[in-house]
């Protein structure tokens, strides 16, 4: 499985094109020549970006849900909204849709993160709400989270 690591700041230009950064492309390797996924974020006023091997092993826990249930239906509906195949072009730049730009608020200042297996594409001053936090709540959170994993 793919880790990505590292936060980056771009700029999209008015046809939504974004130099991809370099260090991604380093850590992907190969990957990155396959192409990638991008969607809307299930949680966050932002974009997903995911490289075509996640995409498919994302795409094959979907598709093990039971299409009969409501739920399960709505949930793929909503889950594949907007999705769209992107690639690197010869430049080394994405181009993003118009549609998704427009969902994640996406401007023109922009923040590339990694969050493990994907990269979520912020505007930046969006980015920079979400991350701003009260160290005390975030411990809590933490706590919450991640305080049944037993360290070795």
């Amino acid at each position: 499985m793919l880790n990505l690591l590292g936060t980056y700041e771009a700029k999209v230009d008015a046809k939504g094109r974004l130099m991809f950064p370099a260090p991604y492309k380093s850590q992907m390797g190969d990957e990155a020549q396959k192409g990638f996924v991008v969607k809307r974020s299930i949680f966050k006023k932002c974009l997903e970006l995911f490289p075509m091997e996640q995409w498919k092993q994302e795409t094959a826990m979907v598709s093990k849900l039971n299409m009969f249930k409501k739920k399960n239906a709505d949930f793929v509906t909503k889950f594949m909204a907007g999705v769209k195949p992107v690639e690197l072009d010869g430049t080394g730049r994405l181009l993003l849709p118009k549609d998704l730009l427009t969902y994640g608020g996406i401007t023109k200042q922009i923040v590339l993160t990694s969050v493990v297996n994907r990269i979520e594409i912020w505007d930046k001053e969006a980015y920079e709400k979400a991350v701003d936090y009260n160290p005390d709540d975030f411990a809590d959170l933490a706590e919450e989270v991640m305080g049944e994993f037993e360290t070795e």
